[in-house]
């Protein structure tokens, strides 16, 4: 499955998975990437969207995301306080992962209720 490599390789790959965990981690973020993917760009169309989550647990999200340069804040001046999120280019990268990641999920959630062929 995974071809041997020294241990700094290891390391270097560990640090890397760990540094997407924490980008992507939590309960949140990906609904919160689902959601602006599906066309929800407004905080309250976000919020509506995700059964459960809090405007500020949202917020915190919303914000974290933004410092690590997958979404922006857009601020429209002339509407009154019209904010939308946005995908950044570099997000776009992401989106073979996601993909991939429902995709797991979904044959993930077939194996083990056994809905589905085990492999």
């Amino acid at each position: 499955m995974c071809p041997k490599e020294n241990a700094a390789q290891i390391q270097s790959q560990i640090r890397a998975l760990q540094d997407t965990i924490y980008v992507i981690g939590g309960k949140w973020k990906l609904p919160i990437i689902h959601s602006i993917c599906k066309g929800n760009k407004r905080f309250t169309d976000i919020q509506h969207s995700i059964p459960g989550i809090t405007k500020r647990m949202l917020s915190r999200s919303l914000k974290e995301l933004e410092d690590n340069k997958l979404i922006v804040r857009n601020v429209d001046p002339d509407f009154t306080a019209t904010i939308e999120y946005e995908f950044t280019q570099y997000a776009l990268e992401y989106g073979k992962l996601i993909l991939d990641m429902i995709r797991w999920g979904e044959n993930h959630h077939k194996v083990i209720t056994g809905k589905g062929t085990k492999r």
